[in-house]
C-alpha cells in the first residue's frame, strides 16, 4: 500500500505541481496512525528524492530556473530547520490543526484561481 501511495503522491506532485506532502501527510495521519509529527518527518524525507527526480525530468525538458531552485532550495533548507523546530515544540492537536488550516487556504485559493482562469 505504501508503494502505491508513494507512486500517486509524487505521479499528482509532478503532474498538478502541489507538495506531495498535502497529500502525504492526512494519508500517514489517517491511514497508517501515525502522529502528526511522525507524518511530518516522513513527508519531508519523500520530499528530496522526489524533488531531485522531478527537477531532473523537466530540466531535461529546458523548463525551470537552475539559479533561482537552488537559491530558494538553500534559503527552504534553513527555513525548514526553523519550521521543524518550530513544530516539535508545538503539542501535535496544534500542529494538526495548523495543518488543516494550510490545507483550507490552499485549497480556497486553488479554486479562486479555477474560477479567474474560466
Amino acid at each position: 500500500m505504501l508503494v502505491v501511495v508513494g507512486a500517486l503522491t509524487g505521479t499528482l506532485a509532478g503532474f498538478m505541481g502541489v507538495g506531495g506532502g498535502i497529500l502525504l501527510v492526512p494519508f500517514l495521519v489517517l491511514a497508517l496512525g501515525m502522529t502528526q509529527h511522525e507524518a511530518e518527518a516522513t513527508s519531508l524525507l519523500v520530499i528530496l528524492p522526489t524533488a531531485v527526480a522531478a527537477s531532473i525530468a523537466l530540466r531535461r525538458r529546458g523548463v525551470g530556473d537552475l539559479r533561482a531552485g537552488l537559491g530558494l532550495g538553500t534559503v527552504g533548507a534553513v527555513g525548514a530547520v526553523v519550521g521543524a523546530l518550530l513544530a516539535l515544540a508545538l503539542p501535535a492537536d496544534v500542529l494538526r490543526v495548523a495543518f488543516a488550516v494550510l490545507l483550507a487556504v490552499a485549497g480556497v485559493q486553488l479554486i479562486r484561481d479555477a474560477r479567474a482562469e474560466s
